[in-house]
């Protein structure tokens, strides 16, 4: 089991959540489209040969972002980033993949 975490913006936070729950993520028991979301502030600056979705080179950018987390399986996390990448409006990906360990009772 494996958590993953990305910033999206706003505009694009339903359609590349419903890209991961489809790929196999989010899923918890008899639970699907299981996640956690926060809104905060993301800054970057695009550099030269970037092709910034948002933003123009070499100015800093600040924006609203959400912050997302859910869990995903260990066979469906490589179709669960690849749903991330091709859904994501950003040319680079901000992202995190942690592994789980589960306990039994």
């Amino acid at each position: 089991m494996y958590k993953l975490c990305f910033y999206v913006p706003e505009e694009n936070l339903e359609t590349v959540k419903q890209a991961l729950f489809e790929a196999g993520a989010g899923r918890i028991g008899d639970y699907d489209c299981c996640c956690w979301q926060t809104r905060g502030h993301g800054q970057f600056r695009p550099l030269a040969g970037s092709r910034p979705h948002i933003g123009s080179h070499g100015e800093l950018e600040k924006l609203d972002e959400w912050k997302v987390e859910m869990v995903c399986a260990d066979g469906h996390i490589r179709e669960a980033i690849a749903a991330l990448k091709r859904t994501h409006p950003y040319e680079e990906v901000a992202y995190d993949v942690w592994r789980l360990e589960t306990f039994q009772d």
